[in-house]
């Protein structure tokens, strides 16, 4: 899937320990679509986009709600 992901504005989960570890970035920007990056590589790296219907289910399941 593709999207301009230029310019959008991204977030780290609170539960993110602020010291450089594994960690993505999502943006709320884009109505249906879930841009996601790595933290360590934000502007350099590869964005992959997910449907807004394919991430809510793999975030429960992350969770352990699925």
């Amino acid at each position: 899937m593709r999207a301009d992901v230029n310019g959008l504005s991204w977030r780290k989960s609170p539960h993110s320990n602020g010291e450089g570890g594994e960690c993505v970035e999502v943006s709320d920007d884009l109505p249906g679509l879930v841009p996601v990056r790595d933290t360590k590589l934000a502007g350099a790296g590869p964005v992959l986009v997910f449907p807004a219907a394919a991430w809510a289910p793999f975030i429960r399941a992350v969770k352990g709600r699925a």
